[in-house]
């Protein structure tokens, strides 16, 4: 079965993620393929986690970080353009098994050619020193692999921190948590630190063209035009948000010249389905207007100020405006 080869140009996790999955579905399958591809600042969600837990939703909105959810489980992860992801798609086991080691055996001896002895540990992670590195996840269908994987070369650290922390609020999931760890970057490892993103992408794809023989496959017109169309679906509130499992939140605000503000709300499908405010505040009436008309919205900022748009915030929050109050049950 021979390798081929395949580039985006695209720092679009929408496209990105679009153009694996059309190379999956679509590309003839007595192939093996091999991806290289960047994201500029975005957080990738598994395909079984809940959005709004796994984000640090005030600082991803400042930084207009992107926000996607891809079609294997695992954890979320963070990319910027100092991360390069890489992807084979090829056949699997018979026996249906996810062996996730040996699609990350070839990034190990890419590394080891450059001096830098990297290890692969724990169920999808390749490490340095004992610190994390790399994360990979897998989609099997009909007995065919999409692995894919993070090699973090140069990426900002601090970043990475800050748009996955998790609040401080209670969050009760039916979903599942990502697993934090101590990370690095390829580069500190190098004995030659300036060596770029760009360069070493370059290295890595030389390397398994040396290794595997691998031919250049160069998608068509029609081929971005179908791939552009599945984009559609990446970009979509639906699938970013609306497919995170139900789960129930907590939370608790104090507002100056209000109080505090308790508030607890069940939500499906990224719909809240139920929500009720409790505290010290101050208010002309009681809040069960306002806790009946968010019920049926999505946890979006559009959704909540349309469901709350007829409603005077302030009149049972003592000086709360709409957008705070919007905020609380974001934040």
């Amino acid at each position: 079965m021979g390798m081929y080869y395949l580039e985006s140009d695209s720092t679009s996790p929408y496209f990105n993620l679009a153009m694996e999955e059309y190379v999956f579905n679509n590309l003839p399958k007595d192939r093996e393929y091999f991806m290289l591809w960047q994201n500029d600042n975005s957080i990738i969600i598994g395909k079984h986690q809940n959005t709004i837990e796994e984000i640090n939703l005030p600082y991803v909105r400042e930084r207009k970080i992107n926000v996607a959810r891809r079609l294997s489980g695992g954890g979320a992860v963070y990319h910027d353009l100092g991360n390069l992801n890489f992807t084979f798609v090829t056949d699997g086991d018979e026996a249906g098994q996810l062996d996730l080691a040996s699609f990350c055996v070839p990034v190990v001896d890419a590394l080891a050619s450059m001096d830098v002895k990297a290890e692969i540990s724990g169920r999808n992670d390749i490490t340095i020193d004992g610190k994390k590195f790399s994360g990979n996840a897998q989609y099997m269908r009909a007995s065919r692999v999409m692995h894919h994987g993070t090699l973090m070369f140069d990426s900002n650290l601090e970043t990475l921190t800050d748009a996955l922390k998790v609040s401080a609020d209670k969050v009760e999931s039916k979903g599942i948590k990502s697993i934090r760890s101590r990370v690095t970057n390829i580069k500190d490892h190098l004995d030659r630190k300036d060596m770029t993103t760009l360069e070493f992408r370059n290295v890595l794809r030389q390397f398994m063209f040396e290794e595997n023989e691998m031919q250049e496959y160069d998608l068509t017109s029609e081929d971005i035009a179908e791939i552009k169309k599945i984009q559609q679906r990446y970009e979509s509130w639906d699938w970013n948000y609306g497919r995170s499992p139900a789960y129930s939140i907590r939370k608790e605000r104090r507002v100056e010249g209000c109080g505090k503000i308790q508030v607890f709300m069940e939500v499906e499908k990224g719909v809240i389905k139920d929500f009720t405010t409790r505290g010290d505040y101050f208010g002309a009436e009681e809040s069960t207007a306002v806790d009946a008309a968010v019920v049926g919205a999505e946890i979006n900022e559009a959704s909540l100020a349309a469901a709350l748009k007829n409603l005077d915030i302030g009149y049972y929050f003592k000086n709360l405006s709409a957008a705070r109050f919007i905020d609380i049950i974001l934040q």
